[in-house]
C-alpha cells in the first residue's frame, strides 16, 4: 500500500500493537481510533473498555466522549464508573491502557494539563480524566501522538500521569504496578524503553522517514535502538478498514472524525 498520510501510518502502526484478545483501556481521541482499527482488523476478539463504564465496546462510529451512546448501546454490557476503576483497573484486570498525550518527555511521562505555569498558563489542556489511574495500573501502556518539539519536550510542564518518573527504577520505587509505558507510537516512528535506563529510544521508523526528521522534531538528544527496524507500511485492508471508519464517523458527526491529534 503506497498511498497513505503520516497520520494513517501511525494509526496503523499503533493498532498493529494490541494483541488480540486483550483487554483494552482506551482513551479518546487517537487511541480511541487505533484500538478501533485493532477491532476491525488485527485484533477482532480485543475488549475495549472506556471510562463511563462500556466493557467489550464495538462502535460502528468514533466516540466523540466517553458519554457518546455509541459506546454503551455496542457494549457486551455497562458498569459503573468506579466498578471500571475498582475492580478491572486496580484489580490488575486491563492488559493494555491506550493513552494519548499533549507533552511526553523521555521517560514516558504525559502531560494533559497546563502548557505553561499551573497558576497562570499559556493553554489549560483538558485535564486528566482517567489517565493517571490507567498510567499507574494497568498492565502495560501504550502511548500515541504526533511528533514535534512542542510534544516531546524534555521537561514537562505539568506531570499527570507517570510513566517511569525520573528513569531507571523509579516507577518500581512509587509502587507503581505493572510494566509501565511500552511504546510511543508517532507520525514519524516508534519508541520503546531501553532497558535499565527505561529512557524511550527510537526502535522503528516509518517508511520514508530520516533520523535527522525524528531528531528536529524531539525536544532532548534522542537516541536509537542498535538495530532501527523500517515499519512496514499499512495493507489495503487496513486502510480500506480505517478510512470507511472515518467515513461513518464524518457522516454521524457532522464532519468530525473522532480522532484527530
Amino acid at each position: 500500500m503506497s498511498t497513505y498520510t503520516t497520520n494513517e501510518m501511525m494509526t496503523v502502526a499503533a493498532a498493529r500493537r494490541l494483541k488480540n484478545g486483550a483487554v483494552c483501556f482506551v482513551g479518546i481521541g487517537l487511541p480511541s481510533k487505533a484500538a478501533n482499527l485493532a477491532r476491525l482488523t488485527s485484533s477482532p476478539d480485543v475488549v475495549l473498555i472506556y471510562e463511563s463504564g462500556p466493557i467489550g465496546a464495538k462502535p460502528s462510529v468514533l466516540p466523540l466522549s466517553i458519554g457518546d451512546g455509541e459506546l454503551a448501546e455496542t457494549a457486551d454490557t455497562v458498569v459503573p464508573t468506579g466498578e471500571i476503576f475498582r475492580y478491572w483497573l486496580q484489580g490488575g484486570r486491563i492488559d493494555v491502557g491506550f493513552l494519548g498525550a499533549a507533552q511526553v518527555d523521555k521517560f514516558g511521562n504525559i502531560n494533559t494539563t497546563v502548557v505553561g505555569d499551573y497558576f497562570s498558563p499559556k493553554v489549560r489542556l483538558p485535564g486528566a480524566g482517567g489517565a493517571p489511574e490507567i498510567a499507574g495500573s494497568a498492565k502495560e501502556v501504550l502511548i500515541i501522538l504526533k511528533q514535534g518539539h512542542r510534544s516531546f519536550v524534555d521537561k514537562l510542564d505539568f506531570i499527570t500521569s507517570v510513566g517511569f518518573g525520573e528513569g531507571g527504577d523509579h516507577r518500581k520505587q512509587l509502587g507503581l504496578p505493572g510494566k509501565g509505558p511500552v511504546g510511543i507510537i508517532t507520525d514519524l516512528c516508534i519508541m520503546e524503553p531501553e532497558a535499565g535506563t527505561n529512557e524511550f529510544i527510537v526502535t522503528s521508523l516509518h517508511p520514508g522517514v530520516t533520523r535527522e526528521q525524528v531528531i528536529e522534531n524531539t525536544g532532548w538528544a534522542i537516541r536509537f535502538a542498535d538495530n532501527v527496524a523500517t515499519t512496514a507500511e499499512p495493507t489495503a485492508v487496513e486502510m480500506d478498514a480505517l478510512r470507511a471508519l472515518e467515513a461513518r464517523t464524518a457522516a454521524a458527526h457532522g464532519g468530525q472524525v473522532g480522532g484527530e491529534a
